[in-house]
Order: structure tokens, then sequence, then C-alpha cells
């Protein structure tokens, strides 16, 4: 007996959604997220006007503002006066590092504060500095208390409390990210957790992997963090954002531009209107992919070859994820880890124990804040024209960055330094193919104006 043809377009309509059904479930519960297919796109008339935007040196009620301009505090003139390392958008030098601070929740305050210690200010009176910080928020006096049985006294000591924490921060080369930006966070959840279920079942067979799973920045509204040293943007658009208000103290449509920390800063609107801020981002979004570029020499070639694998096999790709949602080269999987050995205060990673004091009933720091001695992987594209290394610049070398690696990938310097001499340099000659895109674009003018706080 034959179905009418209603029947059957009801029927192929019920697969249908049956399979669609399918499909979403399967991309739901087991996809790492839609791969990058093409790169970011923009108008070029945006990215001109971005470019005139990132190259401009603004200053204080700058003709081009629609607000104070530049300040009132602030780290640079310009976002070219501290990305220009192989070409415009790169890197900066350590002379340009920003210095960030947190303030640990006190026994009269247990908010967390985070903020950065800005090199200039329009004015003389909002000058900044870390000792401007501490005056803020002082050292809690300890103090000794006695107890127990007269004939048995015990003593406790509480030692003082500085709750300020400062870092060093160098700037980052831009260049690639608006493919970052186009990363699903699904890809890096997936990643994540693909590394979870494989040390599950490692462990199960009696072997231990050489880095423990690095910790997902997650924001307060459950997005992922990618920008940033520390993870603390989920979008390029938002990363922009902050560094026009913190570093130029320049407000846009979304972030108002910073507040200093001493005096009064009176109200203002956004120095940067929506399309002066699109047109900004949209020069950032299309700065070109660094790229992997083959040595000439053969013998180099050869070396290269080697060290790319050797740098897989030691374990450095674990966190420096060569692909990572249909993005090539990036070598990065965007979670926190621990760098350098967390339990040696005063270092360049900023590695410190976290205070036990619990006879002064502090509050824990937020679980979604980063600790100090915590920072992002950072990608390693473009890494060959980004020295010096590390989150504050204090690794002058490639080896020496790698060296420094003493906290979670310990093991994998460990296996590093193992390797016969030949074998360490091959990795070096590898990271050193890790160059800046080929047709970034030149800077204007070649000096870059060294500011003196």
């Amino acid at each position: 007996m034959r179905s009418d043809p209603l029947t059957r377009q009801r029927r192929w309509f019920g697969l249908g959604l049956i399979t669609v059904a399918a499909l979403a479930t399967y991309y739901y519960c087991f996809s790492a997220g839609l791969p990058v297919l093409w790169g970011p796109s923009a108008y070029a008339a945006d990215v001109a006007a971005g470019r005139e935007l990132f190259e401009h040196e603004w200053t204080p009620n700058d003709p081009l503002a629609h607000g104070d301009g530049l300040g009132p505090v602030f780290n640079a003139k310009s976002c070219a006066a501290c990305h220009f390392q192989g070409g415009l958008g790169g890197g900066g030098e350590v002379q340009h590092n920003a210095v960030g601070f947190e303030v640990l929740p006190r026994p009269n305050d247990p908010t967390f504060v985070t903020g950065s210690i800005h090199n200039f200010s329009v004015t003389p009176g909002q000058k900044e500095s870390a000792t401007l910080v501490r005056k803020l928020y002082p050292v809690v006096p300890g103090r000794t208390t006695r107890g127990g049985d007269p004939h048995c006294p015990t003593v406790s000591v509480v030692p003082d409390f500085d709750p300020v924490r400062t870092e060093s921060i160098q700037t980052t080369a831009l260049f690639g990210s608006g493919w970052i930006d186009l990363i699903s966070e699904r890809a890096i959840r997936h990643n994540q957790q693909s590394r979870i279920t494989s040390d599950a079942l490692n462990e199960v067979i009696g072997t231990f992997a050489k880095v423990p799973v690095g910790r997902l920045r997650v924001l307060p509204d459950g997005r992922v963090g990618r920008f940033g040293w520390k993870a603390q943007h989920a979008t390029l658009s938002e990363f922009v954002a902050a560094a026009c208000a913190n570093e130029l103290g320049l407000g846009t449509p979304t972030m108002a531009q910073a507040k200093p920390l001493k005096g009064a800063a009176s109200e203002c609107a956004a120095d940067l209107d929506r399309t002066q801020f699109h047109q900004l981002v949209s020069f950032v979004k299309m700065l070109p992919k660094p790229v992997e570029v083959t040595p000439e020499r053969p013998a180099d070639r050869d070396a290269a070859a080697k060290g790319k694998e050797l740098f897989a096999t030691v374990g450095c790709a674990t966190c420096h994820v060569p692909d990572l949602g249909g993005v090539s080269g990036v070598y990065s999987d965007f979670l926190l880890y621990t760098i350098e050995d967390p339990t040696k205060p005063g270092g360049s990673g900023g590695g410190y124990n976290e205070p036990v004091l619990p006879q002064m009933q502090l509050p824990s720091r937020p679980e979604d804040e980063p600790k100090p001695s915590e920072w992002k992987t950072q990608p390693l594209w473009g890494i060959a024209d980004s020295a010096p290394y590390l989150h504050d610049g204090s690794a002058k070398t490639l080896k020496d960055a790698i060296l420094r690696h003493q906290g979670d990938a310990k093991a994998v310097t460990e296996a590093y330094t193992k390797l016969p001499a030949n074998d360490q340099a091959a990795v070096i000659a590898f990271l050193k193919t890790l160059k800046a895109p080929p047709d970034a674009t030149p800077l204007r003018d070649a000096a870059i104006t060294k500011l003196t706080p």
C-alpha cells in the first residue's frame, strides 16, 4: 500500500529534524567547535583609518579626541610607541613595560583590587608610583598574642602583612590577533578537557603527564579569556578598549579612561567615538599572522626540523599547542600556568607563597583571579622577533626563557637540559623560524620615542 505524498513529506521532514538534532547534540557534547575556515575581514578604509589612530601621537585635549585626549594618566602617547618589533603591531622593549599591581583582601576590607601604576600623568600632582600604592594600601601590622595555662603559656605571632604585589609586564605582539579572536571558545575548552581525560587514563596505566593541565580563565560572565598576559579579556575588542583606557588614557564607547590613583578625575565624554574605535579594532584585527620560515641553508633546515620534533618530544607542545581551533602555528593553549618556581619569592616570575594568616581571618583570593605566579601560555608565533622574553622581558635569550620554566613545566625543562648540546641548539633553531609576518606594516618613523618617567 503506497503512502500519499503528504505522508512521505512528513516522514522526510521528521527524519530531517532527527538528523539535525543528532548533529547538534554531537556538536554540543563532543565537538571542539567549528574550526576557523577563513581569516578576519574588514573594510580597507576602516583599516587605513585605524592605522592613523594607531600611529597618532595623542596629546591632552587632542583635536581627534571627543573627550579630554591623552591622560589624565598614561604609559605612552601612541599605540605604535609600544608595538613596533618586527613591524607596526609587534611587541615592545623592556623600557616600555607597564607595572601592574594587585591588593589582597585585608581584615578591614575584603575587596580584591587590581590595577596599573601609570608611568606618566598630565598633571604632576597625579603622578603614580609603587610607593603611592603602598601608601594607599599600607602594611597590616602584625601582633603577638599570649594564651594558654599561666604555668605553661603559649605565644602566637602574626607577622606584618603587606597586601600589595606588583609586576612588570612587557608589551605583547599583536600580529595575528584577529585570528586568535576567531578561535572557538569550545576549542580551548575541548583541548583542556582532552588533556584532563588523557592524564586520567595515563594515570590508570601508571604513566604521568609531564605538565599538569593549566587553568581555564573563566571571566565573571562565563566567557573564556584569551587576550592579555593573564587572559583577562575574552575578545580582541575588549583588549583594545582596555589598552586605550589604561595605556593612553583614552576612553572608548565600551570602557572609560583610567582614573588616577591620586586626586579627582573629571567626567568626560569618550575620547574615541564608535566609528573611531571600530576603525582602530579593524586595524589591529587585520594585522597579519606570523610565519614559520624555512631556513635557506640545508644544515639549518635540518636543525630546525629536528628541533621541531624535539619541541614535541620533550613536552613543550603540551602547552604551546601548534594548532588550535583551525588556526595553525599559534603555539598556545591559552590556559594559565605557574611559570617559575612559586616557592621562591622575589623572582621575576612574581612567585611567592600566599599568606596563611587564619588569626587575621583574611578572605581568600577569588577563585577566578590568577595568582601572581600564573600566566597565560603565550603564543609562540613570531617569537623570534620579540626579544626579550617572558611576561616581564627578563629572559634575554630563548634558552634562558626555556630554563626559567621551573613551575608547572619543570619536568619539561629538565627533559630539555638532558638533551645533548646539539639537540638543545636544534630546539632553539626551530624557535628562531617562528618569525614576525614578512608583510607587516613598516613603521613610518623608525625612531621610537623613549619616554622617561
